[in-house]
């Protein structure tokens, strides 16, 4: 892939554990993350709630955790 063709980071606000939380992400990982809660049968926001209660490391930001959760996914893990 052409470093050129990545795109800059989109950010949404979401809800997780009943507080407003902003999330920044390349657009290509928000089609993948809106694709992974689809095949889940999850929202948007349950998805990354799961995301975020499974992150050991709570001093990772979500936004790595929400990469690392996809990676996982597309490598079959």
């Amino acid at each position: 892939m052409d470093e050129g063709s990545l795109s800059g980071l989109k950010k949404r606000s979401v809800t997780l554990g009943g507080h407003r939380t902003s999330l920044a992400l390349e657009p290509e990982f928000w089609d993948a993350l809106d694709a992974a809660a689809d095949a889940e049968k999850l929202s948007l926001a349950g998805l990354l709630a799961r995301i975020d209660e499974a992150r050991l490391d709570r001093g990772r930001p979500l936004a790595s955790a929400v990469r690392v959760y996809l990676l996982k996914r597309a490598a079959g893990a």
